[in-house]
């Protein structure tokens, strides 16, 4: 009996963790009716809108209303915003299921193996927060290419201008030339004026998608010009220049911090790695931070300095430009 629970238990780990790492990646392939079709009913999270346009339950789909992890979680952040801004289309639902099958299955796996019984929940959290790392990733390199693509965005704008088109054209022009991300975001701030959305609304909507703060620069230089009038071109070909100038400022702090990011790379990888070689070659004596009271001491005072080690490189190293 006791080897068909293990068996029984086995399989819905590994089908946990299949399930998880499948959905993760699911939802990709959605096509461009979905999203036109979730934009007219405003559940594409396309930013904010006004009172009278909010959607009501009778336009809300039923598989859209918020889950009790959801709401829980919402206290401490907006999930869904941070989905938004990894440009996937994994609910927050979806995310708790994916974390949670990996995290188990993982950990599940673990327990059933030779491996001490104190390793699973620390395997089983690791692994739970690969899916969270994975899309805090994505997210910070969209936002990077975002904020790379920005200047030559403004400049494009800013000839649009002197040319003759208005500010929503110049939106088209620059999603129909630019690539990814920054297409994506015009051409969102260019549709939901067409469906009625007031240009300030559109914008902050794109400023909430999109935290940069050149791109914030953007948005209240043309909410003002457009409550006070100027010329708006040579406003975005000024940002676009302050921008470029600022990118190479930063290049160049980049390089001159280079050795202390890689010294601090290298001192805050050494001890874990020294660990699991001397835990792989020599498990006994390394099972003495475990079981001896001092060396649980030891252990838990060399995990709260290398933490500490950490804060101390990163605020180093981290010039804000």
């Amino acid at each position: 009996m006791f080897t068909i629970i293990v068996i029984l238990a086995a399989f819905v780990g590994v089908a946990a963790l299949v399930a998880g790492v499948a959905m993760m990646f699911r939802g990709e392939s959605d096509s461009k009716v979905e999203d036109r079709l979730a934009m007219l009913t405003a559940q594409g999270g396309r930013g904010p809108v006004r009172e009278a346009d909010k959607p009501n339950l009778l336009i809300q789909p039923l598989d859209e209303m918020p889950g009790v992890l959801e709401m829980f979680f919402s206290r401490f952040g907006n999930l869904r915003l941070f989905l938004e801004q990894a440009d996937t289309k994994l609910s927050p639902s979806k995310f708790f299921i994916t974390s949670g099958g990996i995290g188990g299955g993982s950990a599940l796996l673990c327990f059933l193996s030779p491996l001490p019984i104190f390793v699973a929940p620390l395997v089983g959290l690791t692994l739970g927060m690969i899916p969270f790392l994975y899309l805090f990733l994505r997210r910070r390199r969209r936002i990077n290419a975002f904020a790379r693509q920005l200047p030559e965005a403004l400049e494009l704008l800013g000839r649009a201008l002197r040319a003759g088109h208005s500010l929503g054209a110049g939106f088209n022009l620059v999603a129909s030339e630019m690539g990814q991300p920054i297409r994506k975001e015009f051409l969102t701030a260019y549709e939901e004026q067409n469906f009625g959305i007031p240009l300030e609304e559109a914008l902050e909507g794109m400023t909430e998608r999109v935290p940069n703060l050149d791109l914030r620069f953007f948005a209240t230089a043309v909410i003002l010009q457009r409550q006070t009038g100027g010329d708006l071109a040579e406003i975005l070909d000024k940002i676009g220049r302050l921008v470029r100038e600022r990118f190479q400022i930063w290049g160049q702090v980049q390089a001159l911090t280079g050795e202390g990011r890689l010294s601090g790379i290298v001192l805050l990888a050494l001890p874990p790695a020294l660990f699991l070689a001397i835990l792989w070659l020599n498990p006994d004596y390394v099972m003495a931070l475990f079981t001896d009271p001092l060396g649980k001491k030891m252990l838990a005072a060399a995990i709260v300095f290398q933490l500490l080690g950490a804060v101390v490189i990163r605020k180093i190293v981290n010039i804000k430009v």
